[in-house]
């Protein structure tokens, strides 16, 4: 049975013994804080202080966090204020208890909103002092251990919790005991059916196993002892929730998991790693491609060795990690063997956490709402790496998928938000383009350049993400503002007045009754369609002629970004006539003047007139159907035409009519109403063309 003396015997060997007799001081007050208090199953409540105090010990963790564990419920479940933990013990055991504290009223079986606020919290936790989600993750590993007490429902409820919150973030922090342990308890709990059958079949099997690891285990130590070196050889089991979700994940038979067999390898030294890797490849044969150096790129979350499947006796294949006592311990414990390990090699693991947090904080405060913040968090939680290059050589780990976009924006903000062109292994290469490890990727920047809203359709890191949204919103916010005065300066003008004539008192009066703080805001909901500009020269003139207003169309010339977009249904492009829709939060919508889309173009609350500028340059896109005799090779013709045309062609379908001919319906970037004409010219010329027309509603 667990008690203080027990746990003190455990502590002196790595603490002093003052540290040692703090954390005695903190049970005591802890037990004597919960006198009377009892747990679900009937045993005294310190007993759960106790045992996360336990967890955290085999983990080497520091003294002020075994202090914290005896303390963290204190809190919150006695009435004893955080300043009386401050006065008994120390300013850092008490920020510790009340960092834990907040984090124990989160729950995550609220609604999708609540949820993802109660994750932000906890992400600001993490990033003022990392020990308070350690003290948590040993807290939550103990409250599963004991959940059998707890109704289904409620063993469900957290047993998902932890499955989707808890155990990613162990995993990220690279503890690896903590999150196996919670997987498989959870898995229990969650499908206890599923847990029991597996485990039955595991036991079937364990006696074949055993004999089979024994072989493999006294070849491989022959072999290091063979060699001259020097190393401790154990088998590793898989845990249940691995084999389940390897089983659900890669379609795989329980007897084709089973049928491989790990090793794990422990030796003295980075050097001694590496020869006993040359020692097991002379004595079996490596699986080609299966090899992976995470000693020379660790993991994201700090986690090193060498990994290497082999064909062992009688072809049974074979996992082998070798790996350091040092890189055991951090594969084990993660972040918490920072306490255990003072090394250099630590204090990079450190770093890849403080990094990650301080990612976390970034994504916290760009994200525009705590729902879109956990959807970029749980990217990042489960993370399946891709290890590439800067040209200096320095590595970066990204997100399997990741794109030069995404590569881009791990650098830097800025890196990201001027990129305009990328060059993998010095060849040019499109900014789309998944990259794999070990590629070196050169990002081409622009100091005018800008995100381009299409980024977001095949991005995947939650960075990027964040940082490409923040970016448009404030560009969309300068145009907004910029088009908002354009329109209401047009307004005016027509009856003969200019924004600086209308008096500040007036325009003050105005700006309170719409509720805005400053004119700049008014320029902004005018702009994205929200306020009509001509009821706001109503408001700002007295005597405003409403006959007179909107005569003068106002000039678009293809650089106006976000606010200015142009309809799907009629495809305006230059020299067309067109006018403007006026739509909520999106600005102003072109159409063609004669489009079936517009209802009363006389509306001037929805409708303005337009015009386009004479020195308007860009591409538009516009909708061609074009109808012709079924043959083959028919989108590579029509590709071509485009193409000598110096056109692109952005969307392309076919409609098969008659088995004899076709209706191809395609999307084409021009330039004006010559250049279409230019491209249909160079369509016309394929061989059995029967009619082209142009998409107008």
């Amino acid at each position: 049975m667990l008690t203080i003396d027990s746990l003190a015997d455990r502590l002196s060997e790595y603490l002093t013994p003052v540290q040692v007799n703090g954390i005695r001081r903190a049970y005591y007050y802890a037990d004597q804080a919960h006198d009377g208090q009892r747990r679900r199953s009937g045993e005294k409540y310190i007993t759960h202080p106790l045992a996360v105090a336990s967890i955290l010990a085999d983990m080497h963790m520091d003294h002020q966090s075994l202090m914290a564990a005896m303390l963290h419920d204190v809190i919150e479940d006695t009435g004893i204020p955080k300043e009386a933990l401050v006065e008994q013990f120390s300013e850092a055991v008490a920020d510790l208890v009340d960092g834990v504290s907040k984090l124990t009223q989160i729950s995550f079986d609220s609604k999708e909103q609540a949820q993802a606020e109660n994750f932000q919290k906890m992400a600001m936790a993490m990033a003022r002092d990392i020990r308070v989600i350690i003290v948590k993750l040993a807290d939550r590993l103990h409250n599963m251990r004991t959940l059998e007490v707890m109704s289904p429902p409620k063993r469900r409820r957290i047993a998902k919790e932890t499955l989707e919150i808890y155990a990613p973030i162990a995993n990220r922090l690279g503890m690896r005991d903590v999150q196996v342990s919670l997987e498989d308890l959870s898995f229990k709990a969650m499908h206890p059916m599923r847990s029991s059958l597996i485990g039955k079949a595991v036991q079937k099997v364990s006696g074949h196993r055993r004999e089979v690891v024994a072989k493999f285990q006294s070849a491989i130590e022959a072999c290091i002892v063979r060699e001259n070196l020097q190393g401790t050889v154990t088998g590793r089991e898989k845990h249940f929730y691995s084999i389940y979700k390897k089983m659900k994940d890669k379609k795989k038979s329980f007897n084709e998991i089973m049928d491989i067999y790990a090793f794990r390898i422990v030796v003295d030294s980075v050097d001694m790693c590496y020869r006993v890797l040359g020692a097991m490849h002379n004595l079996f044969k490596p699986v080609p491609g299966r090899f992976k150096d995470y000693i020379a790129i660790p993991k994201a979350n700090g986690y090193q060795s060498l990994h290497t499947s082999l064909f062992g006796m009688n072809g049974i294949p074979i996992e082998v990690q070798i790996r350091t006592k040092e890189m055991d311990e951090m594969a084990s414990y993660g972040i918490a063997a920072h306490w255990l390990y003072k090394s250099g090699s630590d204090e990079v693991n450190q770093s890849r956490v403080k990094r990650w947090v301080k990612n976390l904080l970034e994504l916290q405060q760009r994200a525009g709402s705590s729902l879109e913040f956990v959807e970029n968090v749980k990217t990042d939680l489960f993370p399946d790496e891709v290890y590439v290059f800067t040209p200096k050589g320095r590595i970066m780990e990204l997100v399997k998928g990741s794109t030069a976009v995404d590569f881009a924006y791990a650098v830097h903000t800025d890196v990201g938000n001027t990129c305009i062109a990328c060059r993998i292994d010095r060849h040019l290469a499109p900014l789309s383009q998944i990259l794999e490890s070990g590629s070196t990727v050169e990002i081409v920047c622009s100091p005018n350049a800008r995100p381009n809203p299409a980024w977001l359709n095949f991005i995947v890191t939650g960075r990027a993400r964040t940082n490409i949204r923040h970016a448009l919103k404030q560009q969309k916010q300068k145009e907004s503002i910029k088009l908002g005065e354009s329109l209401l300066s047009k307004e005016l003008s027509a009856n003969g007045f200019g924004l600086d004539q209308i008096e500040p008192e007036r325009i003050d009066a105005v700006l309170k009754e719409y509720k805005l703080a400053c004119l700049e805001d008014l320029f902004e909901e005018i702009g994205l369609g929200n306020r009509v500009s001509y009821f706001v020269a109503q408001h700002l003139v007295k005597g405003f002629d409403k006959t007179t207003a909107n005569k003068k169309p106002l000039e678009i010339t293809g650089t106006e970004g976000l606010v200015i977009s142009y309809a799907k249904c009629c495809y305006p492009i230059p020299r067309d006539p067109i006018i403007g829709h006026l739509s909520i939060g999106k600005g102003i919508v072109v159409h063609i003047e004669n489009c079936k889309s517009i209802a009363d173009k006389t509306d001037t609350d929805k409708y303005i007139p337009l015009q386009w500028a004479i020195n308007i340059s860009g591409e538009f896109e516009v909708q061609l159907h074009v109808e012709l005799e079924q043959q083959r090779g028919l989108i590579a013709l029509l590709a071509d035409a485009v193409n000598v045309a110096d056109a692109n062609i952005e969307k392309i379908s076919v409609d098969e009519r008659d088995g004899k001919t076709c209706v191809v319906t395609m999307v084409v970037t021009v330039h004006n109403r010559v250049h279409l004409s230019q491209v249909i010219k160079k369509l016309r010329l394929i061989n059995g063309i029967i009619k082209i027309a142009r998409s107008r509603h």
